[in-house]
């Protein structure tokens, strides 16, 4: 996988880093706060998956600042504890996808829309703070990836609130929720991939 064995942050850039992790932390945890309420209100299990993602993001912000500057093997493994948070995210969106299928609720579309756009704006802003670092190592690249996804998974959430109020069915609602759980699984599986390579490149090095 080209980058594989990236470098981590230089000494110059850490501190800048550092400053916009926090900054996405922070936007990160409120819009946790503001999506898990709005899908409740709005009986929308693609807000509350989106929600439960900033969550996620959040925690993996706080990590990536922990082992910042770290060697490398400590960064690749909280890369793989990342992969697997994500991965489990993944897999509790689509089984509460598959359970809402079974019910009737058709959720707000008015407030699925709203919050999206907020959301989107959120994940836009951090998604360019973090552009420059998504070819680092396996945790840098995990942290930008996040912001990615978090950004598509916006637009398909106000694409889902569009199909909820033309059609008046959550089926559109559900279908996003999964868009969004393969993303994460798609994602966990890239900085996993990674992460276990830079491991193998660290341990390589050591016995050489």
């Amino acid at each position: 996988m080209a980058g594989c064995c990236a470098p981590g942050v230089s000494p110059v850039e850490e501190p800048r880093l550092r400053r916009i992790l926090w900054v996405a932390l922070v936007a990160n945890a409120v819009m946790f706060v503001v999506e898990m309420v709005a899908g409740f209100l709005s009986n929308s299990v693609a807000l509350q998956a989106d929600a439960l993602d900033f969550f996620g993001d959040a925690v993996n912000y706080g990590i990536t600042l922990v082992v910042l500057g770290l060697a490398l093997r400590a960064r690749s493994i909280a890369a793989l504890i990342k992969a697997a948070t994500m991965a489990l995210f993944g897999m509790w969106v689509i089984g509460m996808a598959v359970y809402r299928a079974f019910g009737e609720t058709v959720p707000d579309a008015p407030i699925m829309g709203g919050v999206a756009v907020l959301a989107l704006l959120v994940n836009v802003v951090v998604a360019v703070m973090l552009y420059r670092y998504r070819g680092g190592d396996s945790n840098t690249r995990s942290i930008w990836l996040c912001s990615r996804n978090d950004a598509i998974s916006n637009v398909a959430v106000l694409v889902a609130a569009s199909g909820v109020y033309v059609s008046a069915s959550g089926w559109p609602d559900i279908a996003v929720a999964a868009v969004i759980a393969s993303l994460s699984l798609s994602a966990a599986y890239q900085v996993f991939v990674q992460a276990s390579s830079e491991l193998r490149h660290d341990q390589a090095s050591e016995s050489a």
